[in-house]
């Protein structure tokens, strides 16, 4: 999985899964372009990966913005002169509550920013991977793309839109060099997964993550870098072969 000499620009790059990912990009020998809407976080990723001997640039965007995806798009093929894999990542969770229930700017906003955010990625990054006849995208989606998550409508339903995006925009772009996956994580030690603990358990929020990690056949929770490594085999040649996947990163949980 060797991506020296390779251009990765990754969004929601400020923690969590994104930053294990620049990370493990550029232990692989990839140039990174970090994307994050708030720019502390995302400028400690790229201190890291230069730590780490990488090169990198970022961006600060919000990726429910046209204008600002083009500008990060732009900004990466300027400084790099290409973009050979997009890890499309930037994601919120919303909020816990029965569906009828369910605040509708809530939902417009989980949408915007895990649906409208990944299309919008999607769209302007395939133009420059058209015009090189070349690339490798993966986009987040989750377990709960796959299946259906009691009072999250939100963000199931946002996840179940990227799993769509990809598999069609992998028809759409195979025999033009470029390849289109989706991981699917379960749950991961992240930010995300402890605003979702204190949702179901705001008095023990600990009972609600063993309580998750209970019906898990692994056990326990991923960590972020478990994730990231499967996202560099699919950016990478390793997968040549592999496009229109959703990947489960999940313990074994969908298994059951």
């Amino acid at each position: 999985m060797d991506m020296h000499g390779k251009v990765v620009l990754v969004t929601g790059a400020g923690g969590g899964i994104g930053r294990a990912a620049c990370l493990e990009f550029a232990r692989a020998g990839a140039r990174v372009a970090a994307v994050d809407v708030n720019r502390d976080p995302g400028e400690q990723t790229l201190r890291e990966v230069v730590k780490l001997g990488g090169e990198a640039r970022f961006f600060q965007a919000d990726v429910t913005k046209a204008a600002d995806v083009k500008g990060y798009v732009a900004g990466t093929v300027q400084a790099f002169g290409r973009i050979d894999a997009f890890f499309n990542n930037a994601g919120i969770e919303g909020m816990l509550s029965p569906l009828a229930e369910y605040p509708e700017e809530v939902f417009e906003r989980v949408l915007a920013v895990n649906l409208t955010g990944v299309f919008l990625g999607l769209k302007y990054v395939l133009q420059v991977m058209l015009t090189q006849k070349s690339g490798s995208i993966v986009n987040t989606a989750s377990t709960g793309g796959l299946h259906g998550s009691p009072g999250m409508s939100a963000y199931a339903a946002s996840k179940h839109g990227v799993v769509g995006l990809t598999r069609t925009a992998a028809l759409e772009v195979a025999k033009d060099g470029i390849r289109v996956n989706a991981v699917c994580p379960g749950a991961t030690n992240t930010r995300m997964m402890r605003s979702i603990e204190e949702m179901v358990d705001p008095a023990n929020p600990q009972a609600a993550l063993e309580q998750f990690a209970a019906v898990i056949p692994s056990g326990h929770y991923g960590e972020p870098a478990e994730v990231a490594r499967v996202v560099l085999f699919l950016a990478s040649d390793a997968s040549s072969n592999v496009t229109g996947v959703a990947l489960t990163v999940d313990g074994g949980l969908s298994a059951v």
